[in-house]
């Protein structure tokens, strides 16, 4: 495990000063000798109370530790299970957690840069993963997520939730039956109100309550340069991926099961900036990002800026269909398109509000935002004889070519509960977001990032004629520059970075006759002992 194991770690006087003591907040729990599977969250200051709930709400599941960098969070945590009676542990540090052989499996809700080091570790400690999106906060990391999954037979669950939900699946489904004909283009749309971060003259206060050199992990040992610690570590590169890798990944791991494409585009290419306001952020909030795969291009938009207008052809834009009927018109095929029960299992209406469930420091839904076919934050799918609009987490709704309603999908299911029956039937066939999907899907944001990185500032015609053989993405850099210009951003004056076209080698996951800078951001250079091994 780099440089040190855990243990040898936590023997240490460094190791033994950086792990917070807890002996106020930890008590004995008994244990169970029914079967329970016995799940450790480690990180809850966001998405990882939704997974704290979801858990105990399981027949057969104890949620029996807790682990969190922040004291302040971590006691309001262990608190609640103490008003309801339930035992609980609780850890400051990861690795005095994974060395507890009570523990069953983890499941990790922390920022993005230590998605994979916590993961290959818990592989290495011998229990099972359920890892929040992205898996990865780069490249080559994701990969060996998937190599230490494989090496130590572990259940390894990345938190793509879509994938468990029935209308989703039925609708891939129906695109992949062949009714529509083939796929033209896929198209994932993240369009989410992100205000500025505000501009700090210098270095912050750290929180008293927070082991900032434990919450930092592999990332650069720094002072903090923004007002919010917590959710704004989505929008700087050493921590987070932007909003493609934060709600994007989501909507791009539905582009590339839309296109049952199981390695990375074999060329990228991404235009995009930061604009409307000037703030401490580095990740853009206004992107395209072009994936020229084989069967289909998959192009990708962001947009952080709320000024609206309903986007799109015309001529493949819904309509109203007088027709409420879920599942498929008469003449469809009845396997794909099969309409799902009408009647809800217990548990499912609460697991689709936890689909959507907001994070701490996250906006509500802006109407004002642009939308894209009606959608703003989903997937559109056009083939040669209609379209497939995703909307939600939960399913989408088919079009033919005039428009017409086609086909409806919307069923939720959880995410969490697929993952504990993987856990038990010990295969991880099981899985409906295995490790390896949740990694490919990851490293899309990842290339999609580094090219728009790695770009320059260009003018409109500059970007224009680097995109000349690329209808589909002129139209969608005209729309991008109208959207921009509604937000009165001038891009002949506060110019876009155009970014790199990228050649990739899909199955080893490196850039070709790529720039050296490029190449360099497929992984980062880790602080130790937080280091990634290179053999796990």
């Amino acid at each position: 495990m780099g440089q040190f194991t855990r243990r040898e770690f936590l023997k240490s006087s460094a190791g033994a000063a950086a792990a917070l003591s807890l002996p106020a907040w930890s008590w004995a729990r008994v244990p169970g000798a029914n079967g329970d599977i016995r799940v450790a969250v480690v990180g809850f200051h966001g998405r990882g109370k939704s997974h704290i709930q979801a858990f105990r709400q399981m027949p057969g599941v104890r949620v029996v530790a807790l682990c969190d960098v922040d004291r302040k969070v971590l006691s309001q945590q262990v608190e609640e299970f103490k008003k309801r009676n339930e035992a609980v542990e609780a850890y400051a540090d990861v690795r005095q957690l994974l060395d507890n052989k009570d523990i069953d499996a983890i499941s990790i809700a922390t920022p993005n840069h230590w998605h994979a080091l916590m993961a290959i570790w818990a592989c290495q400690a011998g229990k099972d993963v359920y890892v929040e999106k992205p898996v990865s906060h780069n490249v080559w990391e994701g990969r060996k997520i998937v190599e230490a999954a494989r090496k130590y037979g572990r259940i390894v669950q990345a938190g793509t939730q879509c994938r468990s939900n029935p209308g989703m699946r039925q609708a891939m489904e129906y695109i992949h039956s062949g009714q529509l004909g083939k796929i033209k283009l896929v198209r994932g749309l993240c369009y989410k109100r992100r205000a500025s971060i505000g501009k700090v003259e210098g270095d912050q206060p750290i929180p008293e309550e927070l082991n900032y050199d434990l919450w930092t992990g592999p990332a650069p040992l720094t002072p903090l340069r923004r007002k919010r610690l917590h959710y704004d570590w989505h929008w700087v590169w050493p921590t987070g991926n932007g909003d493609l890798g934060n709600q994007g990944i989501h909507q791009m791991d539905l582009c590339r099961w839309a296109l049952q494409a199981e390695e990375l585009s074999p060329r990228v290419m991404s235009i995009g900036g930061r604009f409307g306001y000037e703030d401490d952020g580095e990740t853009p909030n206004t992107l395209i990002i072009f994936h020229d795969y084989d069967v289909a291009p998959l192009i990708f938009e962001v947009r952080g800026l709320p000024a609206h207008k309903e986007t799109g052809p015309a001529s493949s834009a819904p309509a109203k269909s007088s027709s409420k009927r879920t599942g498929a018109k008469k003449g469809a095929s009845s396997k794909p398109a099969s309409a799902p029960s009408a009647s809800k299992k217990k548990g499912q209406k609460k697991a689709a509000s936890e689909e959507g469930a907001q994070e701490e420091g996250e906006e509500a839904e802006d109407t004002r935002m642009d939308s894209y076919r009606g959608a703003r934050i989903g997937v559109v799918v056009d083939c040669e004889h209609g379209s497939l609009v995703l909307r939600s987490y939960t399913g989408g709704v088919v079009y033919d070519n005039e428009g017409k309603e086609v086909a409806q999908f919307k069923e939720a299911a959880n995410h969490h509960a697929n993952f504990i029956a993987a856990v038990r039937s010990r295969k991880a066939s099981d899985l409906n977001a295995d490790i390896l999907g949740g990694h490919l899907s990851s490293a899309l944001c990842h290339t999609g990032n580094i090219s728009y990185r790695v770009g320059a500032p260009a003018s409109p015609q500059a970007i224009r004629e680097a995109i000349q053989g690329e209808p589909q993405a002129r139209e969608t850099f005209g729309r991008f520059q109208e959207h921009l210009a509604a937000n009165g951003v001038d891009l002949s004056k506060t110019k876009a970075a155009l970014g790199v076209w990228l050649k990739v080698n899909s199955k080893a996951e490196r850039f070709v006759g790529a720039p050296a800078a490029a190449t360099a951001l497929l992984r980062r250079d880790y602080r130790k002992p937080f280091v990634v091994p290179e053999k796990v």
